[in-house]
């Protein structure tokens, strides 16, 4: 199959190898693949021609025509379907952007800022606004962005990949906040998927289920004194009394809307200073699909759920709780993801985020899926999302919600329905390692947050030092 007919099928594995500018013969060859266009122009030099049969457009150019050619050119393409012209800088004309280094740490599992570098970050590059976009998906045959500004067609923007790290990108010129988008991926056995961002840091208000793109946090912090006692704070010695709330139940509007953060932040915090807490303690708000799960089943690990507003309005829910006085603690939730097909589960068409054994990988009683703490990226993901809620969000706690289910390999199972670890014990061995980590790393960068389990066996030394045999638990 020619780099031709492997586009028009969506299954061009990296189609930088042939979309933009190429040497060819004694000149220069631009090419541009666009569905949608009835005819496309190369700003600057001239129309370009259709290949016959295809949706491929090209334009051969002399060296002489090719050197006034700008790095980064645009292109003009009239719609198809209205006969409208539009314009945009090509995103086949941008060099890779993630850097080595990122994507050694992310595979190595040790890129605790992944947010920064995967999923979606509006910037300029080489003097052109637009998006990058990143996402983890090996051993697929495509990926593309689509969305509203491209007709949710997958044809238009596959992304570029990047080798053996199994991450995918693409810089798109032209994007703003609040546009819709998600992946389209193209299975290694042809299954065609599309999925929501993993790191997509805000979404849409359910039953939506798209990503959204928001601008890079510029939100001004007024609790720098908090920030600074909490580096001190000793909570073993000083009192610590917790109000824990479900933000959708504490109160609505006589309509059944719900309170959004910000008046939750007038009218809830100021109440729950006065009753004496020294703490909130919140129901998950990370994005999740189903309102009767109180947030314990994620669907957007980064995104603040769109029911109460943005991330910036939940920034100064917390932002007025530290400067009332008041701790921020959340309930995170690695310990399962729901089966939603828009989400995380079988991302790539085959088990990604979850053990691909399904006595390892699945609660049954929850009809939930278990992440597989054993794989590098997996852990990467979890680990930086929890230092993502304390340094974005300014959280001074995690209650990790279900340790037990992790720690016990046969945790609601019955004989048959389980695989001992290697040595033949019941105890999940690549979760404790995973807990111990999480909890070294979170209280090596920000003293004095706490990490609390919900941990309702007997297992030995929870809030133990990990140096001393212990899964390093605050409390």
């Amino acid at each position: 199959m020619n780099p031709l007919e492997r586009l028009q099928q969506g299954r061009h594995h990296d189609p930088f190898d042939y979309l933009g500018r190429h040497p060819y013969h004694d000149g220069w060859i631009i090419r541009a693949f666009l569905p949608h266009a009835e005819q496309v122009e190369l700003e600057g030099a001239g129309p370009m021609h259709r290949v016959e049969g295809s949706d491929l457009f090209v334009r051969r150019l002399t060296e002489e025509e090719h050197s006034r050619l700008p790095r980064h050119y645009r292109l003009r393409w009239q719609e198809k379907h209205d006969g409208s012209w539009h314009g945009a800088v090509s995103p086949y004309s941008f060099d890779p952007q993630l850097s080595d280094w990122d994507l050694h740490l992310f595979n190595e599992g040790r890129h605790h800022h992944a947010w920064r570098f995967l999923g979606s970050h509006l910037k300029t590059v080489d003097g052109v606004e637009g998006c990058l976009f990143a996402v983890w998906a090996p051993g697929v045959q495509r990926v593309s962005v689509v969305g509203d500004f491209n007709g949710w067609n997958g044809l238009r923007h596959p992304m570029r990949n990047r080798g053996h790290s199994g991450v995918w990108e693409l810089f798109i010129p032209g994007l703003q906040p609040g546009d819709a988008y998600k992946y389209e991926i193209l299975g290694r056995h042809g299954q065609l998927l599309i999925k929501a961002d993993p790191y997509s840091q805000r979404m849409a208000m359910r039953p939506d289920t798209t990503s959204l793109l928001v601008e890079e946090n510029t939100y001004e912090w007024q609790d720098q004194a908090w920030i600074a006692r909490r580096r001190q704070w000793d909570w073993q010695h000083e009192p610590l009394s917790i109000y824990e709330v479900h933000l959708g139940s504490w109160k609505r509007h006589p309509d059944g809307r719900f309170y959004s953060y910000r008046e939750l932040a007038d009218e809830l915090l100021p109440e729950v200073k006065s009753l004496g807490y020294t703490h909130i303690e919140l129901l998950p708000v990370m994005e999740h699909p189903l309102d009767e799960s109180w947030g314990y089943q994620v669907s957007g690990y980064y995104a603040p759920t769109a029911r109460f507003g943005t991330p910036d309005d939940f920034r100064h829910f917390v932002d007025r709780a530290h400067r009332l006085g008041l701790g921020v603690f959340l309930d995170w939730v690695p310990a399962h993801f729901p089966r939603d097909e828009f989400a995380l589960a079988r991302f790539t068409g085959e088990p990604l985020y979850e053990h691909p054994d399904p006595r390892r990988g699945e609660h049954r009683d929850w009809g939930t899926l278990i992440f597989d703490y054993g794989r590098n990226e997996v852990r990467n993901f979890l680990v930086a999302n929890a230092l993502y809620w304390i340094e974005e969000f300014h959280i001074d706690g995690l209650r990790v919600d279900a340790v037990a289910s992790m720690l016990y390999l046969d945790y609601s199972r019955r004989e048959g329905e389980w695989v001992p670890n290697q040595y033949g014990g019941r105890e999940n061995l690549e979760a404790i390692s995973f807990l111990r980590e999480l909890n070294e790393v979170v209280h090596a960068r920000f003293p004095g947050a706490v990490t609390i389990a919900e941990e309702s066996t007997a297992w030995p030394m929870v809030s133990r030092p990990t140096y001393m045999g212990g899964l390093g638990f605050s409390m």
